[in-house]
C-alpha cells in the first residue's frame, strides 16, 4: 500500500565536500532511526569504510563526522513521494530536492547516485536543473543481493579520485 512519504532527514554537507552521493529517499528504518542508509543490513557504511581503510562509523554522530572528513555530501534525490514501504519501484509522484544549496556552496565534483531507481529519479527531475551528470553506484540496500561486498567495494571505488585534494 503506497503512503506519502516526506523527506525528513537534512542533507550533509559543507563547503569542503567534493563528491555528492544521492539516494532515492530514506527507507522506513532511516526514518526511525533520523539518518540516511539506516538499515542494519545496509552495505553502504561498511562499503564507504572498506574503501577509505577506516573504522564502520556508528552513531549518526559518527556517520556525519565520517562524511565531513571524507568530503562526501549525502541526501536524496526527492523531497516527497508515494511509496510503499521502501520498494523504490512502487514509487509515484515524485518530487525532487533543489540541490542548489549543496551545488552553490561545496566545490562538488561528481555526482553519485545508488541505485537504478535514484539515478533515473535525478536523470528525470533534477538533471535538466543541474546539468550535471551522475555516475550510477550499485544500490547498498539488502535487496540487492546478487552483488557481493566485494563487487560493491569495487564499484564504490570510483568515488576516490574525486576526494582528493586537486
Amino acid at each position: 500500500m503506497l503512503q506519502v512519504v516526506n523527506h525528513s532527514i537534512q542533507p550533509v554537507f559543507n563547503s569542503e565536500s567534493r563528491i555528492l552521493m544521492l539516494g532515492s529517499i530514506p527507507s522506513p528504518k532511516s526514518r526511525e532511526n533520523g539518518f540516511f542508509y539506516g538499515h542494519p543490513q545496509n552495505r553502504f557504511w561498511s562499503i564507504l569504510a572498506a574503501i577509505l581503510e577506516v573504522e564502520i562509523p556508528q552513531s549518526n554522530e559518527e556517520k556525519k563526522e565520517f562524511l565531513f572528513r571524507h568530503r562526501i555530501a549525502l541526501w536524496d534525490v526527492l523531497a516527497s513521494c508515494e511509496i510503499a514501504g521502501a520498494n523504490d519501484q512502487s514509487i509515484r509522484n515524485p518530487i525532487p530536492n533543489s540541490l542548489e544549496r549543496i551545488l552553490l556552496s561545496a566545490g562538488i565534483r561528481a555526482i553519485f547516485t545508488t541505485g537504478k531507481k535514484a539515478n533515473e529519479l535525478y536523470q528525470k527531475l533534477c538533471f535538466p536543473i543541474t546539468m550535471r551528470k551522475s555516475i550510477l553506484l550499485p544500490s547498498p540496500s539488502p535487496a540487492n543481493c546478487r552483488i557481493t561486498f566485494e563487487q560493491m567495494c569495487k564499484e564504490y571505488r570510483i568515488i576516490l579520485p574525486y576526494l582528493t585534494e586537486k
